[in-house]
This record gives structure tokens, sequence and C-alpha cells, in this order.
């Protein structure tokens, strides 16, 4: 029978644009097994399709009160229960959900990824493991600026207006201090020691999934 029955909840937070979602890719593909699912804060942002659309591009969405992060709560909850729920997808275009969310199943492993994930006492003691992804503000903002025009059809003024008045301060006020929750802190974005140090015990907990019989054979216990 498996050793271990709790999948391993994942933590990982750091500023906006300083590779969160790139480290947990660079160690799902070194893992290179479907046994693990991410949560991303990001899409827990509260549907504001009821504002005009200038009332909603105001918002502060570097705010914690701009998520709805009980729901992340309930959520990870429930998958840790073993049970699959519907992750609403968020249109950052129109600052609004879409009608129809993500089906997410239940997995061995599961990654909580966001700048503010480590502020709610609640969803922080649902964590095994807490990662601060720590990096340099002129690479964040770059990164920042990049993704949005690219991914979110955001101009390159309203990115950087945006940073100014909400992202910078926000992070001076919410993500910089969370670090302090953390336990393990890797510098530069992608730091290929500390990611390697992640993936192995990543692999040693998803050995503890496997019956006794498969971890005693070579194949088995290849990740």
């Amino acid at each position: 029978m498996p050793v271990r029955k709790k999948p391993l909840v994942v933590g990982v937070a750091g500023g906006s644009g300083s590779g969160k979602t790139t480290i947990v890719n660079a160690i799902l593909a070194q893992i290179g097994r479907p046994d693990m699912v991410m949560l991303q804060h990001d899409s827990y942002y509260r549907d504001n399709a009821h504002l005009p659309m200038a009332e909603r591009a105001q918002i502060n969405y570097d705010h914690p009160d701009s998520l709805e992060t009980d729901l992340l709560i309930r959520h990870l909850r429930e998958l840790i229960a073993g049970r699959e729920v519907e992750v609403p997808v968020y249109d950052f275009a129109n600052h609004c959900r879409l009608a129809k969310g993500l089906v997410k199943k239940p997995a061995k492993v599961i990654f909580v990824e966001g700048i503010l994930i480590f502020l709610d006492k609640k969803l922080r003691d649902l964590m095994d493991v807490k990662i601060f992804v720590e990096t340099d503000g002129d690479i964040r903002i770059i990164r920042r600026l990049l993704r949005d025009i690219r991914e979110r059809q955001r101009t390159m003024e309203s990115v950087i207006q945006q940073y100014l008045e909400t992202v910078r301060p926000m992070h001076m006020q919410f993500v910089e201090p969370s670090r302090r929750y953390a336990d393990i802190i890797i510098p530069e974005g992608h730091n290929p020691v500390s990611t390697d140090l992640v993936v192995t015990m990543l692999k040693h907990v998803i050995g503890e999934f496997s019956p006794a019989s498969e971890r005693a054979t070579p194949h088995g216990a290849s990740l």
C-alpha cells in the first residue's frame, strides 16, 4: 500500500515577474510526471463584469482585496481531500472571469503560485513547503512589461503606470515582507542549484506514494 496519502502542497511566492511560473515549469520538466497540479492565485481575481470598463481598469489588482482567496483555499482543501475542482479562468484584458472554468484533478503534489499567497494564514497553513523567489526589481519590471503586452493585450504606457502606482507600492507593503514565511528562498529567478534541491525533495515525496513493490524496482523508482 502507498506510504503517503496526503498530497504535498508547495507554495511559490515572489514579486510580479520574479520567475515563479518559470521555476514551477522547470521543476515539472525535470520530474516529467503527470502527478502534479498548479493553482495560480491570479485565476482567483474577483469578477468585475458588473462594473464599467473604466472602473475595472482603476482597481488595484496588486492589493489582497482584489483576489478571492477564500475560494482558492476551498479549492485547495478539495484537492487535498481527493476531489476535483473547477478553477476560474480570468480574462486579464477585460478584467472579468469567463463563464466556464478549468477542471483541476487531484494530484500527489499541488503547487500554489502567486505574489500574495503567504499573506493569508489559513492558506499558509495548508502548505507543506513555502518557496519565495527573489529577483531584482529592474528584471521584474522588464518581465512584467513583456508579459502584459504579449499575453494580456496591455499597452506599454498602462503597464508602466500600473507598476508605479500600485505594483511597486504593494510589493513593498505586502509581497516583500511575506518572504519571512518562506522555508526556501530562490535567488535571481531560476537558480539551478536551488531548483535541483526542490526537485530532489519532490522525487522523494512522489516515491512515497508508490507501492513498495514498485519502489523496489529500478523501473518503478525512475522519475
